[in-house]
């Protein structure tokens, strides 16, 4: 689960610059409804790479093994969700919002799994 950690600090490191790129690189360049989507994007994908790295932790006080999947679909979640937001916001490409739900719906699930393995995991 070191890799989890990992994962979730780089992931949070590129959050960081992706902020301030949006900031300073696309405060003039795009539309302000447009930022906050970006900004939108930023923040979800710092929470769930911090959730990354919590689940990585939780890994060594609970069995690793299942708390895998729910990393995967964090991931999966930044991927879809705030991926999806920054695509929208930089070229305004519409229909790619479609995605974001899934991605959305990718981290309800990863949470719920955490939560139900934790819960499995201290009976």
């Amino acid at each position: 689960m070191k890799d989890w950690i990992v994962t979730g600090a780089l992931l949070a490191g590129i959050a960081i610059g992706l902020g301030a790129f949006g900031a300073h690189g696309l405060k003039n360049r795009i539309t302000f409804d447009y930022l906050t989507v970006f900004e939108t994007g930023v923040k979800y994908q710092i929470y769930h790479a911090l959730g990354l790295m919590l689940i990585g932790i939780l890994a060594f006080h609970f069995p690793s093994e299942p708390l895998y999947i729910p990393c995967v679909f964090l991931i999966t979640g930044i991927c879809l969700f705030s991926g999806s937001l920054y695509v929208l916001s930089i070229t305004g490409i519409k229909w790619i919002g479609a995605v974001t739900p899934f991605g959305g719906l990718s981290f309800i699930i990863g949470w719920i799994l955490t939560a139900y393995y934790i819960w499995r995991a201290s009976i």
